[in-house]
């Protein structure tokens, strides 16, 4: 995959603690995490109970995203098939995870995440934001010093999920890629 400045960043986003919280609920709900009625027209709606907690305003959320979006979770394409229905995405790509060489191994005993060298080879030299619940300094200090492009390693609280201040941050940093990095167009 190649990439260059002039395309839109890519938004890397995990399903598991950005849209699917889990762990204790926070203090402002006292009988656990909120639940959502899914579509019922959707096969296998039900079948896992933990897709009740996604809140079907993401999708509006994410679309409005000055970015393209890409599955970054173990979900891989059921993430297309299970999660995208329930709030109205497209189809979206998504990495498909290799399994780890010894270096990777190496890099994790370190304390890398092992989504990070992938993500970053993925991009390709590629703006991108990457929301994940499991991010940490050792992960922003690798991709600062083996990405070309802007990248912003946005870690999610896992009990809330996405939040207002998630988006804000998200919006802020696409937006300000995007004018500093405007796609080129078509003539």
């Amino acid at each position: 995959m190649t990439g260059s400045a002039a395309q839109r960043p890519l938004l890397f986003l995990d399903v598991d603690g950005p849209l699917i919280p889990f762990g204790t609920a926070p203090q402002e709900y006292p009988d656990g995490h909120p639940t959502y009625q899914a579509v019922p027209e959707l096969q296998g709606a039900d079948s896992n109970p933990l897709l009740a907690r996604i809140d079907p305003e993401h999708g509006p959320r994410l679309t409005a995203l000055p970015c393209d979006l890409v599955w970054a979770t173990t979900w891989m394409a059921d993430a297309n098939e299970c999660i995208a229905p329930r709030f109205g995405l497209p189809q979206t790509a998504v990495v498909i995870w290799s399994e780890p060489s010894d270096e990777d191994e190496q890099a994790e005993r370190a304390g890398l995440h092992w989504k990070t060298r992938a993500l970053v080879n993925w991009a390709a030299g590629r703006s991108f934001a990457w929301v994940d619940d499991e991010i940490t300094d050792i992960d922003r200090a690798w991709v600062s010093a083996h990405h070309q492009g802007h990248a912003l390693l946005h870690r999610v609280d896992p009990r809330r999920g996405l939040t207002n201040l998630d988006y804000g941050a998200l919006n802020k940093w696409l937006h300000k890629i995007h004018a500093t990095h405007p796609p080129h167009s078509a003539s």
